[in-house]
């Protein structure tokens, strides 16, 4: 059996014979494979017998001959595999002429409707700028009532700021005169109160004698009491003395 090597290097030697164009060139493939198989084999120089170079020759072209067939096969396998190949490219080019076709329709109908969103954007976009002019307009106006209005809550500001300022003068000469009037209430409450002390030290003193003057008209009212009624106790006797008698 052949080692992969030598199989490889047979191959390359039909393949360099195959596509020689002239004998000499052969020849001269023929040569280099000799002395490139004396360099490999120097044994070989030593034992050039016809008997060797007829087996050597006829293993050769046995190799050779197998090396056809295989190739004769994988020929055929390759011309079947690019029949294969070929339908699908084929069928492929079929498929992707109809894939191509429907993009191409499918990108002029994009290209319609772009168009006609390109249209519609730009109505939509002159309208909006219709109305960005008209609310520039719009705003500048507002804001320019607003400056005003600023102007005129400036103005009333600094008039409330005046007033305010009066008023804050006006309530500080109160504060010192309801302060000063507080100062007169507050001395007035102190003398009040002293009145007030006394007159209940005052009423204390009537309470004590007042008590004393009842106490002494309640002790003359039981005095004349028993007085009374031992008058009318002895007027009664004699009345009852002078009736049983």
């Amino acid at each position: 059996m052949m080692s992969a090597h030598n199989m490889t290097q047979v191959l390359d030697l039909y393949d360099r014979l195959s596509s020689a164009t002239d004998d000499r060139t052969r020849a001269r493939i023929i040569a280099d494979a000799f002395a490139e198989l004396e360099l490999r084999y120097p044994q070989l120089s030593d034992l050039p017998t016809r008997t060797h170079l007829s087996e050597t020759e006829l293993r050769l072209l046995k190799e050779i001959e197998q090396l056809r067939g295989e190739l004769k096969e994988t020929e055929l396998r390759l011309l079947k595999e690019i029949g294969q190949v070929r339908a699908q490219t084929e069928q492929l080019r079929g498929e992707l002429k109809g894939t191509e076709l429907r993009l191409q329709k499918e990108t002029e109908q994009l290209r319609g409707e772009l168009k006609g969103t390109e249209l519609r954007l730009q109505k939509e976009i002159e309208q909006l700028r219709g109305e960005l002019k008209e609310t520039e307009l719009r705003l500048q106006k507002e804001i320019e009532q607003v400056r005003a209005q600023t102007e005129q809550v400036r103005a009333q500001i600094e008039q409330l700021r005046g007033e305010l300022k009066g008023t804050e003068l006006r309530l500080q000469k109160e504060i010192e005169q309801v302060k000063a009037q507080t100062e007169q209430l507050r001395v007035q409450t102190e003398q009040l109160r002293v009145q007030i002390e006394q007159v209940k030290a005052q009423t204390e003193q009537v309470r004590a004698d007042l008590s004393i003057q009842i106490e002494k008209i309640r002790a003359n009212i039981l005095k004349w009491s028993f007085t009374f009624w031992i008058a009318q106790l002895v007027a009664i006797l004699t009345i009852i003395w002078r009736v049983w008698a």
